[in-house]
């Protein structure tokens, strides 16, 4: 095994652990069937140990068949009786337990590659054929619970878009060389893509303080827009007033003042001295009596204009 795979492995395991996520048991090299002699590693979270049911015994932690290194267990060499199903259970005593892998190890010549973890729905999981001897890829059949359902010409299958059907238990034959155990391959579902549910309302059971503040922000408000209706109407109502008081100034009524002179003519004659004596020169006088009259009219003229009062004068004779 590689060294940085095996890192990668523990780092991500202490990670898990660190967010609180219950993660399931890890398998490096990360597959379900070995040959015997293999090594392996397992990896459980902090806090937990990894246990297996085998033919030589259940829930053994461990001890004896493998090497302990906190939550890692190493198994240096593996063989056909180390077959069995493996887990990660917690140290704190309670009953929790991640999901069980099955680890099949054949003393045989071929041995199927297939996923150790269930895999997503819509994914495509390939299966690869291995012989032990010679290690390049050879020709296979693959079956599923014991039917036919095709040929690999370089010992890879791939099945596409899986789905719950897919599931069941997978093996292999490659000719003149055997066939390998059967390996079970689970579906799990995909994940809803709903959009996540909105904010909850906040809880009744607040503290004090934040209802205090809330109460006094809630007043402000009021308080601010009372201020702000006040404000509105006294504007309002000045611009009314002014508009009226323009209005008043606007119309001043101006007066024009008219003279009419009139003038009347009277005759007046001088009676003669001697009455009927003929030289006596009968004279007319013309007095003038002068009549005046004052014409007032009435105008309505803007304030910003001002006639000069016009004044005409006429004469009657």
């Amino acid at each position: 095994m590689r060294p940085t795979s095996l890192a990668a492995s523990l780092f991500l395991a202490s990670l898990l652990s660190s967010t609180g996520v219950k993660a399931d048991l890890t398998v490096i090299p990360s597959k379900s069937q070995f040959f015997e002699y293999e090594s392996v590693t397992l990896i459980c979270e902090d806090g937990w140990t990894v246990r297996r049911n085998t033919s030589r015994g259940t829930r053994k932690r461990c001890e004896g068949w493998g090497k302990l290194n906190g939550s890692t267990c190493n198994m240096d060499y593996l063989f056909e009786h180390d077959t069995g199903l493996y887990w990660c259970e917690s140290m704190s005593g309670s009953s929790s337990s991640s999901s069980s892998i099955q680890l099949s190890v054949s003393g045989g010549s071929v041995i199927l590659q297939s996923p150790v973890l269930p895999v997503m729905e819509g994914d495509d999981v390939t299966l690869s054929c291995r012989a032990r001897n010679p290690t390049h890829n050879l020709p296979a059949a693959f079956y599923k619970d014991g039917s036919f359902i095709g040929d690999g010409p370089s010992g890879h299958m791939t099945l596409l878009h899986v789905s719950s059907s897919d599931e069941g238990l997978y093996k292999c034959n490659v000719k003149g060389h055997g066939e390998s155990p059967s390996s079970r391959i689970s579906v799990k579902e995909k994940p809803s893509t709903t959009s996540s549910p909105s904010t909850p309302p906040p809880s009744s059971s607040s503290s004090p303080s934040s209802q205090f503040l809330v109460s006094g922000l809630s007043s402000l408000s009021a308080g601010v827009v009372l201020v702000l209706l006040v404000l509105l109407v006294l504007l309002v109502k000045r611009h009314i007033n002014r508009k009226s008081k323009d209005n008043q100034e606007d119309g001043e009524e101006s007066l024009t003042y008219t003279d009419v002179q009139i003038f009347q003519r009277k005759q007046q004659k001088d009676k003669p001295n001697g009455g009927s004596d003929p030289s006596t020169v009968v004279s007319t006088v013309t007095t003038d009596e002068v009549s005046y009259g004052q014409i007032i009219i009435r105008e309505t003229r803007k304030r910003d204009y001002k006639p000069e009062p016009k004044v005409v004068y006429s004469t009657l004779r």
